[in-house]
């Protein structure tokens, strides 16, 4: 379903995935550039009804994936749209070596949409990193799994008292618990990160998993990183 949050930006919410035996609905992000291209944030499934809304808006130009665990579609979107161009960390790139990426977002380089979207690298953890985005014609700051704020409605009660104690749950959603305790030795690194994040004074947070947060962002992200600040 496309639904459409601000100018030139969109999300699309599809199927849901297990992972950890949690079922979580997935999404993807949609910035159309000024120059009518489309930035695609962790494509999801690619259905002909989504292929049809895409044409409306633009022309697909860059696939994101933003971290290790967000690539499944990737190999799909490629096919479909040649001439597009995919992005990926060097997670995703070492993990996917079947895949064409064009440039690592650990690199430093001048991004085709630097102009009218900021990046960071999210690190600091053995575990994981991620590429965060912020949209500056929206206010909206993109995250993959940096924040996971599921509603639980569809879980079961045992899956819903997990959430809770992994700390993912809404409307209190934060960085998953295992991924939080893998920064013991990084947590300076990450707090410098956050603390760039929280300056860009994002109006609104859309994440891959769970509820957006449309009001008080920036409160939102210090309560949710308060482990880290």
């Amino acid at each position: 379903m496309m639904k459409q949050l601000a100018d030139n930006l969109w999300i699309f919410d599809g199927e849901s995935v297990t992972f950890m035996a949690l079922p979580f609905a997935t999404r993807m992000t949609i910035v159309r550039l000024d120059d009518g291209a489309l930035w695609v944030h962790s494509p999801i499934k690619l259905t002909e009804t989504i292929r049809q809304q895409l044409s409306s808006l633009g022309e697909v130009k860059y696939l994101i994936a933003p971290n290790r665990l967000h690539h499944l579609f990737i190999d799909a979107w490629l096919k479909a749209y040649p001439d597009a161009q995919s992005y990926g960390t060097d997670e995703v790139i070492k993990k996917r070596k079947d895949l064409r990426f064009d440039a690592s977002l650990n690199q430093a380089q001048e991004w085709p949409w630097q102009k009218e979207i900021d990046q960071l690298l999210f690190t600091g953890s053995f575990a994981m990193e991620e590429a965060i985005f912020f949209h500056r014609g929206s206010s909206t700051l993109i995250v993959t799994d940096l924040i996971e704020n599921v509603s639980g409605d569809t879980f079961k009660p045992w899956q819903k008292y997990v959430a809770k104690r992994v700390g993912i749950l809404a409307p209190n959603g934060k960085m998953p618990l295992d991924w939080r305790l893998s920064f013991v030795f990084g947590k300076s690194t990450a707090r410098a990160h956050i603390n760039r994040i929280i300056s860009w004074r994002p109006s609104a947070i859309v994440m891959s998993h769970g509820e957006i947060i449309e009001q008080d962002a920036e409160h939102f992200l210090k309560t949710s990183f308060s482990w880290l600040i």
